[in-house]
């Protein structure tokens, strides 16, 4: 199975002493966001986590653990975009976050590591032509370290449309125009464009729409083939292994303005006072009228034919 630790915040980034000491007491409770007193205890044994994924705009944070990781197979996704300090406020220096992860990939291997180019939006500074500009200079930046970068494109949930009034998904000749330049950019760079849950219609401009975490990506990074159950997708049109992720919402310290996860300002806040690394749940503690259900957890790994394609 796999364990997912980026959908819902960015562990990496805020919580890593969190994370190290769960992995060393080899569990976690993670609470159902929409049933509170549902808590979820996941198993963190590598017997049974086939592939710990990670989704972070800084990974420094987890560096120097690297080698105690090394136990697991692991897929990190590391998100680079253009935007200065009034788009993500608490987002490192892009330089910085691109020499992490460049020393991800000399870890783990250019397989085992993603970048994501997440969202793409329009507003006064970010047109078509500066995304380009922007997509191109920063995939010349890391040639070499990978082979997959996802794109997306802006999506107006309500929190967005409060938070970021002045941003917008491109239209649809604009998203044309990106993708046609992008994936030619990618082709350059020997690196595969894929887009995340986006319109068939790009695959005909040169996107690969077959998933940002496909069963081929995540076989490609842990080197094993997979047999996952047939569904395990939880987001419509998605067609990717996004696992059991262990995070919580409204609990991201980066505060972007175009953040689906988080709801507020004031909400984060008051929940990352509530964090203690030595809980085992990322923010607070058991509370009264709690019932834990261990999951099922299975490895996934094809024991008949594992190395086959890799080795």
């Amino acid at each position: 199975m796999i364990i997912n630790t980026g959908m819902r915040t960015d562990i990496p980034a805020f919580y890593s002493k969190w994370l190290m000491n769960r992995i060393r007491e080899g569990f976690v409770y993670v609470r159902n966001p929409y049933y509170k007193s549902q808590v979820t205890k996941y198993s963190l044994s590598p017997n049974v986590v086939d592939c710990l994924a990670f989704c972070t705009k800084n990974p420094e944070p987890m560096l120097k653990y690297l080698d105690e990781l090394d136990v697991y197979k692991q897929f990190w996704f590391v998100t680079v975009t253009p935007y200065g300090k009034d788009i993500e406020p608490n987002v490192p220096d892009k330089k910085q976050v691109i020499s992490d992860f460049k020393k991800l990939s000399e870890h783990f291997g250019k397989n085992a590591v993603a970048l994501r180019y997440d969202p793409i939006f329009i507003n006064k500074k970010f047109d078509v032509n500066m995304h380009i500009k922007c997509f191109e200079k920063l995939l010349n930046e890391i040639k070499g370290y990978t082979e997959d970068c996802t794109i997306s494109f802006l999506d107006m949930y309500e929190k967005v449309k409060r938070n970021a009034p002045d941003l917008r998904p491109p239209t649809e000749k604009e998203q044309i125009q990106i993708a046609k330049a992008f994936s030619k950019i990618g082709e350059q760079n020997n690196i595969t464009i894929h887009s995340c849950c986006e319109k068939e219609f790009l695959k005909d401009y040169g996107l690969d729409i077959t998933g940002c975490m496909s069963k081929k990506i995540i076989e490609k990074a842990i080197e094993n083939k997979l047999n996952p159950p047939k569904s395990h997708s939880k987001r419509e049109g998605c067609t990717c292994l996004l696992g059991n992720d262990i995070g919580a919402y409204n609990t991201c310290g980066h505060l972007c303005k175009y953040c689906y996860a988080n709801a507020n300002v004031t909400l984060v806040r008051e929940n990352m006072k509530k964090h203690n690394p030595n809980s085992p749940f990322l923010i607070g503690n058991l509370e009264a009228g709690d019932k834990i259900t261990e999951a099922n957890q299975k490895s996934w790994l094809d024991t008949n034919s594992q190395m086959s394609l890799f080795s």
